[in-house]
């Protein structure tokens, strides 16, 4: 019998080296050891007996199939009997209900042994601990799902400012975050950091922030997260969340009203550029003299509806689409564009296309983009009302706009800035804009080889503030300046300019 006792007390420390059963078993509700698959394994070994774990379907959720009477299981799984033994010659099988918080599970265990008191104890105990796993894995996993739809939902939030739809982006919004768009106007912030740690920035956002702002992974950028908030204590709050990290960075529009969301976007990325340059790691969009605030804005005004004119015709929620689509396709590439509005690459190049057609113009041409840009940008604080006084009759063109002595003086003054570099990059500039933008063609036309036409090109942005090899409104107002001195000629859109 003493020898019985020692052999016992063998086998049982065996596995755990020196740590008995219970303390095995507790090792597995550790956070690195939770896991169902692992906790039936060693039950296998402790018992020395094959182990499954069975939903009440008979769907295999751990160890290996074992032959069961289907009516015990049902009598287990239902809740009329808690545990079951059976027993033959060739085996003994133990059958005990875990609770789960989807449905009830069934653990047999079967050995060629009869259970004794110990080894009763174990399948008791594992079973236990089974179900504590189980219901932290299902709390975990309703954990993710609602994050993951709350996350969704604040992006099909953002998505619907993108396409200047407020009144639905406020409904959404109003169900979680009462108040959160109330305002008229909100600032746009949009936080850097590496791709592999964004979730964890995202959350710090989030925390920082509290319900006072719109905070969304950025759909097109892994490494961005974009807050939208029209709270004015929610940049120094993202600022002191910069100082707590190394390598984070900051950018942030001017206050823009809801539907010029994507405009304010646009301008936290570009003072994003310049945060990578910034001792803090931040900066705001430098509101400058942009060249359509130097021009009559009646005239703008009248000139914006006719050239926009053909896309009247279009009902009201399609014309919308195709501006709003439009507008971030010129400010962002049709990828990026895609995923920030949720829709597919070709949904946007269609779109794009169908405009072109209705404007009888080719986006291909850098002036064309530019130009469109000023009438998208403008068309976004027009109503229909405002061309009840004959203003879109007006017949004055792009030429008389950009022929003004104001908007001439800014652009000679921005472009002049170049002239003092030897390389002649202004040049280089002109060339590569009058070929859309593509170094091979500007190379070719200049006699130089096309990195030099990239570095001329890079060089000029810091001279003239403005990120020029990226599309977006800073290259499309250079372009106006070269238009309005008359370095480039004039792009034609259906015939009225």
């Amino acid at each position: 019998m003493a020898g019985r006792e020692d052999g016992n007390r063998q086998r049982e420390t065996q596995a755990g080296q020196g740590q008995t059963w219970a303390e095995e078993l507790l090792e597995h509700l550790r956070p690195a050891g939770r896991d169902v698959r692992r906790v039936v394994g060693w039950l296998s070994g402790a018992v020395r007996g094959s182990v499954a774990l069975q939903d009440a379907a008979g769907n295999l959720m751990a160890g290996t199939r074992i032959p069961l009477d289907e009516d015990l299981v049902t009598d287990i799984t239902a809740g009329r009997i808690a545990s079951a033994a059976w027993q033959s010659r060739e085996r003994h099988l133990r059958l005990v209900r875990v609770e789960h918080p989807s449905h009830t599970c069934v653990l047999a265990v079967s050995r060629e042994t009869s259970f004794d008191r110990r080894a009763a104890d174990v399948v008791t105990h594992t079973a236990q601990v089974i179900e504590l796993l189980l219901t932290a894995r299902e709390s975990t996993a309703a954990g993710h799902r609602l994050r993951r739809a709350t996350s969704d939902l604040r992006l099909a939030i953002l998505q619907l400012l993108m396409v200047e739809d407020t009144i639905a982006a406020r409904r959404v919004a109003a169900g979680l975050w009462p108040g959160l768009l109330d305002a008229d106007s909100a600032c746009v912030y949009v936080v850097e950091s590496d791709p592999a740690v964004r979730d964890r920035i995202a959350e710090e956002c989030l925390d920082s922030t509290g319900e006072d702002a719109l905070v969304v992974r950025c759909p097109a950028m892994d490494g961005h997260v974009i807050v939208v908030s029209p709270r004015d204590t929610t940049g120094e709050a993202l600022r002191s969340l910069i100082g707590r990290h190394p390598d984070i960075f900051l950018g942030g529009s001017v206050r823009q009203s809801l539907a010029r969301t994507a405009t304010a976007y646009g301008q936290a990325v570009s003072a994003l550029a310049v945060a990578h340059f910034r001792p803090n790691k931040t900066a705001v969009y430098a509101e400058r003299t942009h060249p359509e605030r130097l021009m009559d804005p009646q005239a703008l005004r009248g000139w914006t509806a006719r050239v926009l004119r053909p896309l009247d015709t279009l009902p009201h929620h399609t014309r919308a689409e195709l501006l709003a689509t439009t507008r971030l396709g010129l400010e962002f590439t049709a990828v990026n564009a895609a995923k920030v509005l949720g829709v597919s690459r070709n949904t946007v190049r269609a779109r794009m296309e169908r405009v072109e057609a209705l404007l009888g113009t080719d986006f291909a041409d850098l002036t064309v983009r530019a130009v469109v840009h000023l009438a998208l940008n403008t068309q976004i604080g027009l109503t229909d009302a405002q061309f009840t006084d004959g203003t879109a009759n007006s017949t004055l063109r792009l030429s008389d706009l950009l022929s003004g002595p104001a908007v001439r003086t800014w652009a000679q003054n921005l472009l002049g800035r170049l002239d003092a570099d030897a390389r002649n990059p202004r040049r280089t500039l002109r060339t590569w804009i009058a070929v859309g933008g593509n170094a091979e063609r500007a190379a070719q036309a200049l006699g130089m080889h096309a990195q030099t036409v990239r570095e001329h090109v890079r060089s000029a942005e810091p001279v003239l503030e403005r990120q020029l090899l990226a599309a977006g409104t800073d290259l499309y107002e250079v372009v106006l300046a070269h238009l309005a001195v008359g370095d480039l000629d004039l792009p034609v859109l259906h015939r009225h300019d």
